[in-house]
């Protein structure tokens, strides 16, 4: 684990305020703890801006029933499926289905396989969640 360091943080009052509200909403124990994730996630973005190999979830929801949908969405994911490292398949109801496609790799292939799928007509919805190694994180 690395050292602990201290350091002070001059804020506006008001900006302060709406920090503190902020983080109690979203269950911060204190603001260290807030100031530490906000931190990561700004790195993480830093990691796929910079094309660096990350990893991250695609979600999708369609209706398997729609003509030739899952077989297109299927073709893509084998036109990308060395950055593809597992999909789990769930079945919503009779016609809707959910697609949770993990992913690791170089940040734009993993954009690009994002956008494809998300494209394809009679797609419901798809969604995108950037993650990272963690191997620059403490």
């Amino acid at each position: 684990m690395s050292k602990l360091i201290r350091f002070g943080v001059s804020l506006e009052e008001d900006l302060l305020i709406k920090f503190d509200r902020l983080i109690r909403k979203k269950k911060y124990t204190n603001r260290s703890e807030a100031l530490r994730d906000m931190i990561r996630d700004e790195l993480v973005k830093k990691e796929w801006t910079e094309n660096k190999e990350v990893t991250g979830a695609i979600t999708l929801v369609y209706d398997h029933h729609t003509r030739e949908l899952v077989n297109k969405v299927l073709d893509v994911q084998h036109d990308y499926h060395a950055c593809i490292l597992s999909t789990q398949h769930i079945h919503l109801d009779h016609h809707n289905c959910f697609e949770i496609i993990v992913t690791k790799g170089k940040s734009k292939e993993i954009e690009e396989l994002y956008q494809k799928l998300k494209s394809i007509k009679s797609v419901k919805h798809a969604g995108f969640m950037m993650a990272t190694k963690g191997t620059d994180l403490s």
